[in-house]
């Protein structure tokens, strides 16, 4: 295969997983949480379980009309859906899978920076809220946006330690690199940077106990209150897709990416059920736990992630030292 028909396969594979699994995340959202409320669910819209109600969402977002308010910054506000859901497309492009039947491994590009990348698009994109909630010119907007921009400043600090105490104990900033060097008794040593790296990443994407700057009692919708149609739209395919390239990121991380039985076939197929199973404990959060104030966000932040991060930094230390 010449190397530009291998380059437009990755591609298409990339932009393949980019529009297929948000949509089976926010799927399962739906109906885990109707579940573990005790009610039915919208089961309507398709044959079997209402299987189809993400795309009758979806017709129904196409045919509404994008207003932009008078009182808002319109370059602003129209460009801020696609820079909160495209920088996690480029995200992925640089997360692995595994191999693929003992063929070569399922990746788009193959960085040695691949960690610093993912982590630096996913932080591009928590700034289409803050863009929509300072360019809609509306008060509960711009106080959400604030509350973006607080909660970012607070969470990418302890994000970053945590993810570098793995590059660390790895010898490599290469995601491919670290699953590879993965060893199982990184769940223990590697337990508390995990923690704060996915509590981190809750953060980041604003996703409940830490949606504050949405507080739909508070604020209406925060930073995407004056935004309706596609444009909406966007802003939940990016929670989608961001809630998928945490649980990869988190996989590849901590959880030995595509390692498992036979992985040198099936290595893909035990990556994605990895990412799923995180991605089931991100929407078990979001039922299980009430919304924090933000100042409860952001001493969280700075009082525990952040000491928790520098501690699990000197540990991997000792560890690589010894």
């Amino acid at each position: 295969m010449s190397d530009f028909l291998e380059v437009v396969l990755r591609c298409v594979l990339v932009l393949g997983a980019f529009m297929t699994l948000p949509l089976i995340v926010g799927q399962m959202e739906h109906k885990a949480m109707a579940h573990m409320q005790s009610r039915v669910g919208p089961m309507k819209a398709g044959a079997f379980h209402g299987w189809a109600q993400l795309i009758a969402d979806g017709v129904k977002f196409v045919q509404k009309e994008s207003i932009v308010p008078a009182a808002a910054d319109g370059p602003v506000f129209r460009l801020a859906p696609a820079v909160a859901l495209v920088p996690y497309l480029v995200a992925m492009v640089a997360i692995p899978l595994g191999p693929f039947f003992g063929e070569t491994n399922l990746i788009g590009v193959d960085l040695d920076l691949g960690l610093f990348f993912v982590l630096a698009a996913m932080s591009v994109g928590v700034l289409g809220s803050l863009m929509g909630g300072l360019g809609s010119g509306n008060k509960y907007s711009y106080i959400g946006g604030m509350r973006v921009a607080a909660q970012l400043m607070s969470y990418e600090l302890p994000m970053v330690l945590a993810a570098a105490s793995v590059a660390m104990a790895a010898g490599t900033l290469s995601l491919t690199g670290i699953a590879a060097q993965w060893e199982w008794w990184w769940l223990i040593v590697q337990l508390p940077g995990l923690i704060v790296f996915f509590t981190a990443g809750l953060a980041e994407l604003q996703r409940p106990p830490f949606d504050a700057p949405l507080a739909d009692a508070e604020l209406v919708m925060g930073p995407i209150t004056e935004y309706g149609g596609m444009r909406f739209a966007m802003f939940l395919l990016a929670e989608y897709a961001g809630i998928v390239v945490l649980a990869a990121l988190t996989t590849v991380l901590y959880l030995g990416g595509w390692a498992g039985p036979w992985s040198d076939d099936f290595g893909w197929l035990w990556s994605l059920l990895k990412i799923f199973a995180v991605s089931f404990l991100v929407i078990w959060a979001r039922v299980a736990y009430p919304r924090l104030r933000e100042d409860q966000v952001n001493a969280l932040a700075w009082k525990v992630l952040v000491p928790l991060a520098l501690l699990q930094l000197t540990l991997t230390t000792f560890v690589v030292i010894l």
